[in-house]
């Protein structure tokens, strides 16, 4: 049966354009995460950053892989049906943590969040991925930007360095260019959203938002799972996020005891 939440073509959309929107996802988590977000913010994790450089007008904050310490994170993540909707958007008996992120643009922080894959950061590879991307503040202009069909692309996109605009990895020939999405006329997909609707991406979704230039706040929590397929990968340099001393080998599912299973049906 499937969940409230969703609908049979939300399914078949997330698969074939590896994007949809789900409306209410943490719609009762919203005060719980922007508490969150408050002690992230106050007490920055060693991965804290500002994504402005120097004379850049406003504030962009980011910082990952803060579930564990923070409890209104954690709380979130238990008490909505994240895990519920990730298994059928993935076609997935398993529902695996990865790790939380938080994106905070202030009013009047003109900078965008570049165009990127996130796969291409991580140290894992699959079919069975999905972000959700949840504003905690009603967002229009500065919503997020997915490109349809970017999932499927032969070859990924080059993660770069936001601030530095430097690539991440030794091997440019690996990847294709950063595209201009807008200026190629690429099937972007973005919503008017209210607190606690949910962005649903694929890992190798091609995505990015505009800066904030309202009067407004933009906070947004992003949640990050894997499903059945999905296996650790070695990389040609460090990861975002890194996770030193996982010990893992190629091939292998992500450990348990740093990302726990959320969800696991009886067959798997």
């Amino acid at each position: 049966m499937t969940h409230p939440l969703l609908s049979a073509e939300d399914i078949t959309t997330y698969q074939r354009d590896g994007v949809v929107l789900v409306r209410g996802l943490f719609k009762d988590q919203v005060d719980t995460l922007r508490d969150g977000v408050a002690r992230n913010m106050s007490e920055p994790g060693p991965y804290a950053a500002e994504n402005l450089k120097e004379g850049e007008a406003g504030r962009f904050f980011d910082d990952y892989c803060n579930w564990e310490r923070i409890p209104e994170f954690r709380a979130a993540i238990a008490d909505s049906p994240a895990a519920e909707v990730a298994a059928e958007l993935m076609g997935s008996d398993r529902v695996q943590m990865f790790h939380d992120h938080v994106l905070v643009k202030e009013p009047g922080t003109s900078k965008p969040t570049p165009w990127h894959q996130d796969g291409p950061y991580y140290f894992v590879e699959g079919q069975q991925t999905i972000s959700f991307w949840s504003p905690l503040d009603p967002v229009d202009t500065a919503s997020l930007r997915c490109v349809a069909g970017s999932h499927r692309w032969e070859k990924p996109v080059l993660p770069t360095r936001w601030l530095a605009e430097t690539s991440f990895y030794p091997d440019e020939d690996a990847y294709q260019p950063v595209p201009d999405p807008d200026a190629d006329g690429m099937d972007i997909r973005e919503w008017t959203m209210e607190p606690g609707d949910a962005v649903a991406f694929n890992f190798m979704t091609l995505h990015g938002a505009r800066g904030n230039e309202t009067g407004s706040r933009r906070r947004a929590f992003s949640l990050r799972l894997v499903g059945d397929d999905a296996r650790y990968v070695a990389r040609p340099g460090p990861t975002s996020p890194p996770f030193p001393g996982h010990d893992m080998v190629p091939g292998q599912r992500l450990r348990e005891d740093w990302f726990p299973v959320l969800r696991e049906t009886a067959n798997v």
